[in-house]
């Protein structure tokens, strides 16, 4: 059987989404359940999603799957009538973007936030490092929803612990939320542990952006002895929705960071991060310009004009070289496309350069 894939460049996939007249829903979503041929059951996902024009990145691993994606508003119908065919996400939660359809003149609040339909077989939906036979996805903390996560954020013996980067939590967090302080989310597993213990018999939630990695972190801490642990349905995303629809007082503040073009979705007005090159208050992401850096990092208006967005004074200079003089300098650098990029480690050494800490 050919493997299914795009062919096309993403320049000509970028063009061809901005020429769509029709709008696009920006969901996600996760479930584990047990796969039996990821790569089967990949191509099958590919076949019927392509048709319908679903763009996005989606996971298939043994334990499951996780999408990010963008749907035409018109196939809707057609997308959860297809998944609803699949028994394991017959109840599927969706959660919808919240920005979307938004700013009906911007192509992102029109979900246009993928141009090309990726998806691929991996070991694990969630990198965990667990090895430990005896751990079990079967056994994992209760659901709160948003009403409940508040209520339980009034009561002094329950913790709150953010399962994110250090770049999402920087941009925003639930209210008095505990970072647990790692570049991986494997790391962060068994930190988390480390940094609960004594706190056995409290009420602890885990929360993430869209679910699946306080899910998997909540089976973690009951598996490690915890006893009253929680984690936030369908994550902030969710979270977001349900504090709108039922005017609740939102205990999240900041911004949600989002792993697609858009980078971040407002959920209050809330600035709490800096520009980390002229330290104003910003909780913008960008990728740096340089195409042998595109480090991860926060950058104002005035710097990125600046800095011609770029996150030094060297990246700035490089990208004004003749465009051969740039592929030299790029030959033999290792990991140069750092869009996502989880460590701090590389942000520090650019940035300090210019006098700035993170």
């Amino acid at each position: 059987m050919p493997v299914l894939h795009n062919r096309v460049s993403n320049e000509e996939l970028k063009k061809h989404l901005m020429e769509e007249s029709f709008s696009r829903t920006t969901i996600s979503f996760y479930q584990y359940f047990p796969v039996q041929n990821p790569q089967e059951f990949r191509d099958f996902l590919y076949k019927n999603l392509d048709d319908i024009k679903v763009f996005g990145r989606i996971y298939i691993a043994k334990e499951g799957i996780n999408a990010q994606i963008s749907v035409p508003v018109h196939h809707f119908e057609a997308f959860k009538l297809f998944l609803s065919s699949i028994e394991p996400l017959r109840a599927l939660r969706l959660n919808k973007a919240v920005e979307n359809d938004t700013r009906l003149n911007d192509p992102v609040g029109q979900g246009k936030s993928f141009w090309v339909l990726k998806i691929k077989v991996r070991d694990k939906i969630v990198a965990d490092g667990i090895t430990d036979p005896g751990f079990s996805m079967e056994k994992k903390g209760r659901y709160v929803n948003a009403g409940q996560m508040n209520e339980l954020l009034t009561d002094p013996d329950t913790i709150v612990i953010d399962m994110r980067n250090h770049y999402e939590y920087e941009v925003g967090h639930f209210v008095n939320a505990v970072e647990v302080p790692s570049d991986t989310f494997r790391d962060q597993l068994p930190m988390a542990v480390d940094m609960m213990k004594g706190n056995e018999e409290k009420n602890i939630i885990m929360y993430c952006t869209g679910g699946i990695r306080c899910e998997k972190a909540s089976a973690y801490m009951l598996h490690s002895g915890f006893k009253n642990v929680f984690h936030l349905e369908g994550g902030i995303i969710n979270y977001a929705q349900q504090a709108k629809e039922s005017a609740l007082e939102s205990k999240f503040i900041g911004k949600n960071f989002v792993f697609d073009d858009r980078l971040g979705e407002r959920i209050t007005e809330d600035v709490i991060s800096n520009c980390h090159q002229c330290r104003k208050p910003c909780d913008t992401h960008a990728n740096c310009k340089n195409n042998g850096c595109h480090l991860l990092f926060i950058q104002c208006a005035e710097c990125a004009e600046n800095y011609t967005g770029c996150c030094s004074t060297e990246c700035k200079e490089t990208i004004h070289l003749p465009a051969e003089r740039q592929k030299e300098i790029r030959k033999g650098i290792e990991n140069g496309q750092n869009i996502f990029n989880k460590s701090k480690a590389r942000l520090r050494p650019k940035l300090a350069a210019i006098n700035i800490h993170v």
